[in-house]
């Protein structure tokens, strides 16, 4: 048992604590904030305050884990052999910065409280970033710290007991947008018909046609692929399937489609079936718990897991919500057209809610990559270089590598193969 001595034992130290050691770490932790108690325990302990008690391993504290509400810091980098990092701690602690303190802040995500300019989609932009601005985004950098720490841990105190993570590969399909010409009802077929003939789009039309007399495939229609490549190499998959009404941006097949229905049915014996919540019910809680109600009721088991369209987190309000509608898990914190690490981690943690300073009952699964990334990207060496530049950052942590890749993309006609990219992407990465 580690036991971590401080001044003042708040929601936010207690949070961080646990997720660092006991989730990350696997190491068992106690707190106190008596000194004698401290003194007394004969197994390793840090000091995380502001002046060390004795000559034990000691963590100089900013104030961001004693404090409540939003302070907006002056934040200086620094460098801890090779890592960037921040909040500096003095030369008299054993770690250069306030490795509790910056991590809280990126996993909090404390940055997207503060002012900023959403974009269109009423996004926070990466490049507001902190992690963008000084180039580590495509780091997790909490992963490495922890791993930093556990090696200076070891070395104080060899007989610390603790439990090595393992590398895990997730593969998601967010399936928006299930067929391109199927199913799409007769008003909307017709439009689209009209639309491709007005602008000279022949192929399309050709397409379009053959599709309305099964005579050709619907483009998006990669199901059968999807299931088998999954299961020929044994990959952990899950497919987010929008099931809302069309609007302006949210414009999948009807959820009322029986053959949309059976689709959903069949992929959910061979895979997890998780809700890609719309756009439309990204401030309205009674729809959101609407789609969560009738994705369950064709599955007929409980949809927890949820992804946002377009990315879409406004924290804290985006999640309060999910925990209003009952959802345990979400698959929306990174970036769209950026890779990295959004929070700093490759592995899930729980959503700390600082406006009310309290851990909220959802686990946040931050994922590395959105192939709409790549979208403007020629070549598919280009991209798996990109791709493999973080799986070895992960692979060094031990976390988690979770990959989005859109379901029209993957049917889309482009010159880049996209499905030949997934296929060669699971076949590199999924072990």
């Amino acid at each position: 048992m580690l036991l971590i001595y401080t001044h003042k034992i708040t929601p936010r130290f207690s949070y961080i604590m646990r997720q660092l050691f006991t989730r990350i770490l696997g190491i068992e932790v106690s707190y106190c904030t008596k000194v004698e108690d401290f003194i007394k325990h004969t197994g390793p302990k840090i000091t995380y305050t502001k002046q060390p008690l004795q000559n034990e391993f000691f963590v100089r504290s900013n104030d961001l884990l004693f404090e409540q509400g939003i302070n907006d810091f002056r934040i200086v980098m620094g460098d801890w052999e090779g890592t960037p990092c921040f909040f500096s701690a003095g030369e008299r602690s054993n770690i250069p910065f306030d490795i509790f303190a910056a991590s809280f802040f990126l996993l909090s995500r404390y940055e997207e409280y503060l002012p900023h300019v959403k974009d269109i989609h009423g996004r926070f932009p990466p490049k507001e970033s902190l992690a963008y601005q000084n180039e580590f985004l495509q780091q997790p950098v909490v992963d490495i710290w922890m791993l930093k720490l556990l090696k200076k841990l070891i070395e104080r105190f060899p007989d610390i007991e603790y439990t090595a993570k393992t590398y895990r590969y997730t593969s998601i399909v967010d399936v928006t947008t299930s067929h391109c010409f199927a199913y799409r009802g007769l008003g909307r077929s017709l439009a689209g018909l009209f639309l491709d003939l007005g602008n000279l789009r022949l192929k399309r039309v050709a397409q379009r046609v053959g599709v309305w007399f099964n005579v050709g495939k619907d483009p998006y229609n990669n199901f059968d692929y999807l299931v088998e490549t999954h299961k020929k190499f044994s990959v952990k998959s899950m497919f987010f399937f929008q099931f809302a009404s069309y609007s302006t941006y949210d414009k999948n097949v009807s959820p009322n489609n029986n053959n949309f229905r059976f689709l959903i049915k069949y992929i959910a014996d061979y895979s997890l079936v998780a809700l890609s919540a719309s756009y439309s019910s990204f401030q309205d809680v009674e729809l959101l718990k609407k789609e969560k109600k009738n994705l369950e009721a064709v599955i007929n088991r409980t949809v927890s897991y949820s992804r946002q369209r377009y990315n879409r987190v406004d924290v804290p309000e985006t999640y309060r919500n999910l925990v209003d509608a009952e959802f345990t898990d979400d698959y929306t914190m990174g970036y769209t057209h950026e890779v990295g690490f959004r929070a700093g981690t490759c592995n899930p943690f729980y959503f700390y809610d600082i406006t009310m300073e309290i851990q909220q009952p959802i686990k946040v699964h931050p994922f590395a990559v959105h192939d709409y990334a790549f979208i403007n990207t020629k070549s598919k060496a280009a991209i798996l270089d990109q791709v493999n530049t973080l799986y070895h950052e992960i692979r060094k942590v031990n976390g988690n590598f979770v990959l989005i890749f859109s379901n029209e993309l993957l049917g889309g006609d482009a010159k880049l193969d996209w499905k030949d990219l997934y296929q060669t992407i699971i076949t590199k990465y999924h072990v």
